[in-house]
């Protein structure tokens, strides 16, 4: 399967940014400029052409576009959006999340579920409210289906436009970005403006969507008022550049004062927010974001008011990079002392052992967690990785029921084949391997793998994995059509 055609012409390019924050319904709902539209249950069917198209898409993205690879805070982005998706109109459309290893501001929403972030969404968005709010605004377009409307308005078949969309949302995650963006839009100007005109009513839509989502889930909805004022104010720093989020998604005056009126007229819920627990993952990400220079990550943590507790755990994941895991994890250990309902912690201190090849330790830590929180998947990918230098049998049989609870996990998978193979599972090692390359968008090359674990299983004579291998290989072979639509 030969890679995504970077060489998008000109005007398709256009195409996919004019759109490329919408979601999908019908293009002939009609909705005046300040009440919330009748979309009839534009959320309450995703096709599964759809779906199959998102899922292609975030292939394709794992195996182009730098990614951020923190199990901790994905885990935490997943549950923010799993507290959201219940107020937000999608059914019962199965999320996904993704993150980018990139350090400017972006979102971003893909049909068939998929909402991802740059790790620079966490430097930009100094509370959780904030960061909460630009969520909630991207479930709002998946719920209304933006992606198919703005397709129709096009005037071109939903799919094929669709595909052109996400290839350049591809595009822009892989690094092509703001100055691709700026040149297509400005030489396409004239054909742009309608639609532009068109996808503001989406945004503004999203908008009181994502309100209501936040309200609903106990979350003060003026932290969206005060997100649009922050952006508002570095798009016109920024002048004819502003990050890519601000492009596909401009904030003007009149929809943010729509916002401030929308969020005046709701009451919320039982409160809830954690900012201590958001600025811990704030940490993590401005660690990231500041992997060379990682004293600039504490520097901004603490000029920003942040938690006085999510300080001391950053300076604690410094000290375990420079080798100090001592203090790191006497750190940690006071921490989750103090904050006993914050699992991260504990998973925290039993990543730090095992990064210092402390397998024993980092088992220990693993399992004791576990007892408490036992479907916590990233302390299980630690559980996993630490068994592999120990007891290879029992990392194997974690990650088989893993990987069956997270079949779109890529690491997992990874562990899996690795575990299989010093386990003497020599099919089922290389059928690991297999999901492992087509959850990265290496689809072809997961196929010929099946071949390798057909051969292994029949050598071993394991008629389960060989049944198994022949099913994922019918599912292989829709992935790669669905692929191949871009």
């Amino acid at each position: 399967m030969p890679h995504l055609r970077l060489a998008l012409s000109r005007r398709t390019f256009a195409l996919a940014l004019m759109l490329s924050v919408a979601s999908v319904s019908s293009p002939s709902i009609g909705f005046d400029d300040y009440q919330l539209p009748s979309l009839g249950g534009a959320s309450t069917f995703v096709s599964n052409e759809e779906y199959r198209l998102g899922r292609a898409w975030l292939r394709q993205f794992r195996a182009q576009a730098p990614q951020w690879q923190d199990p901790i805070v994905n885990d935490y982005l997943s549950s923010l959006v799993a507290r959201l998706a219940p107020h937000s109109q999608i059914g019962s459309l199965r999320t996904t999340t993704v993150m980018v290893d990139n350090g400017s501001l972006n979102a971003f929403a893909v049909p068939g579920g998929v909402i991802g972030i740059n790790s620079g969404l966490f430097a930009f968005a100094e509370d959780e409210g904030a960061f909460v709010s630009v969520i909630a605004h991207e479930l709002g377009h998946l719920s209304q289906r933006h992606y198919a409307r703005g397709s129709a308005r096009a005037e071109q078949t939903q799919l094929p436009a669709m595909a052109a969309m996400l290839a350049g949302m591809l595009i822009a995650a892989s690094g092509a970005g703001e100055a691709g963006m700026a040149a297509a839009m400005g030489s396409q100007a004239a054909l742009i403006q309608d639609q532009l005109s068109y996808s503001r009513r989406f945004e503004q839509e999203a908008d009181r969507i994502g309100l209501q989502a936040m309200a609903s889930a106990g979350y003060n909805p003026d932290a969206m008022v005060r997100m649009f004022g922050a952006m508002q104010r570095m798009a016109r720093l920024q002048g004819g550049t502003p990050p890519e989020f601000l492009l596909t998604h401009p904030v003007s005056d009149s929809r943010l004062s729509d916002a401030q009126a929308r969020a005046s007229q709701l009451n919320i819920a039982d409160t809830y927010t954690s900012d201590t627990l958001y600025d811990m993952m704030r940490a993590r990400a401005l660690l990231s974001i500041h992997q060379n220079t990682p004293q600039q990550a504490a520097s901004r943590l603490a000029q920003e008011s942040s938690e006085e507790q999510a300080q001391r755990y950053l300076s604690a994941l410094i000290a375990a990079r420079n080798g100090q895991t001592d203090n790191a994890l006497k750190t940690i250990d006071q921490l989750a002392r103090e904050l006993p309902d914050y699992g991260m912690l504990p998973a925290s201190a039993a990543t730090v052992a095992l990064e210092a090849q402390r397998y024993d330790e980092a088992i220990t830590r693993s399992q004791r967690l576990l007892r408490i929180m036992p479907n916590y998947l990233p302390v299980q990918l630690v559980l996993a990785e630490a068994q592999l230098q120990r007891n290879p049998q029992a990392a194997y049989e974690l990650l088989r029921d893993m990987t069956a609870q997270h079949p779109e996990n890529p690491q997992g998978f990874n562990l899996l084949a690795e575990a299989a193979g010093r386990s003497g599972y020599n099919g089922w090692g290389h059928l690991a391997r297999a999901e492992h390359l087509q959850l990265t968008g290496r689809i072809d090359r997961g196929i010929r793998q099946l071949s390798i674990a057909k051969d292994a299983a029949q050598q071993e004579n394991d008629q389960q994995a060989l049944a198994r291998i022949e099913q994922r290989r019918e599912a292989f072979i829709e992935y790669r059509e669905a692929l191949e639509k871009f």
